[in-house]
């Protein structure tokens, strides 16, 4: 089990992701818009838990992991592909937040059993 300390240390790591966020999709110019429509598409991992909660957790994990959106956004500025930079803010966005609020990676026991501790 996380310590308090360490539990407010991660969920202020989530907020500053999120707020870095809103910046660098503000200084892309992006339509608050499609923000707000695209910003809760991470959550369909959460639909590998309508099959057992290990297969759920791995979809969620996958989903929820910085990897994915840093390697869009990378290939995103690489390739001068502003679609791309910009969905990557979004799910980068979506992650901290989630983070923000508690909710942290997936263990296999259960949906409510995080690294950030037991919901």
């Amino acid at each position: 089990m996380m310590t308090s300390n360490m539990n407010i240390f991660l969920r202020c790591e989530g907020a500053a992701l999120f707020l870095a966020t809103l910046g660098a999709y503000y200084a892309l110019g992006g339509g608050w818009l499609i923000f707000v429509g695209l910003f809760l598409v991470p959550d369909i991992g959460f639909a590998g838990y309508l099959i057992n909660s290990r297969v759920g957790a791995y979809f969620y994990n996958a989903i929820h992991s910085t990897i994915g959106p840093l390697a869009l956004g990378a290939m995103g500025w690489w390739l001068v592909w502003p679609l791309g930079m910009t969905l990557a803010v979004i799910w980068l966005s979506h992650i901290g937040a989630d983070r923000m609020l508690g909710y942290g990676l997936k263990h296999r026991s259960g949906f409510k059993n995080t690294h950030l501790g037991t919901l």
